[in-house]
This record gives structure tokens, sequence and C-alpha cells, in this order.
């Protein structure tokens, strides 16, 4: 998985580093777990922008009870069903079977 630094991101969303610190913090932007939040997959940013709808999904799986780990584990897993992983379904604008499936697998 290729990623970026905080400071790369920003960059590329036109915000600080803190920004991008701070939206990590808000659950609106993932870092890799364990990387101290230094590490942000090149797969949440498209277009100079945060993937459109991963932040709400974030909230709904957070709220559903899913940890940081779980969460990353889910949007990264091949899913034959989607074709491909969840956080690609968000790359090609089909967040509606993204977010029907968080939905049932939350709550």
């Amino acid at each position: 998985m290729e990623t970026y630094t905080p400071q790369e991101v920003a960059q590329l969303i036109g915000v600080s580093a803190n920004r991008v610190r701070q939206l990590i913090n808000d659950g609106k932007l993932l870092a890799v777990p364990g990387s101290g939040r230094g590490k942000i997959p090149q797969d949440f940013i498209l277009d100079g922008e945060v993937l459109r709808h991963l932040p709400g999904l974030v909230t709904l799986l957070q709220d559903g009870g899913y940890t940081e780990e779980e969460l990353f584990d889910w949007l990264f897993r091949e899913d034959d069903s989607l074709p491909g992983t969840p956080v690609q379904a968000l790359r090609d604008d089909r967040h509606t079977e993204v977010t029907r499936r968080a939905q049932a697998l939350a709550f």
C-alpha cells in the first residue's frame, strides 16, 4: 500500500499539516494503524481532496463499534460481491453500496 505523510497530504489538498492531523483526530481521515498517524493511504486522496464519502463511512462504522484497526481492515479487504475493496468502490463513486454494507455491519 502506497502512503503519504501528513505534509504530503497537506500539499495535495491545500491545507496545513496540522489541519491534516486534525482531520485524522476528528475521524475524517484515517492513518495506517500503528504508524503514529504518520502514514495516510494514497487511496484516501482523490483529485486533491479527501475521498468524498470516507468521513461519513468512518463515523458510521466507529459509531457501530468498529475499532480503527477493524475499520481499516474492512476498507481494504477484497469483497467479491462489490467487486474489489470498499475503498476502491468509494474511489469509483459506488458509495451507496459501500454505505449499505457498512450500515448492515455496524448495527
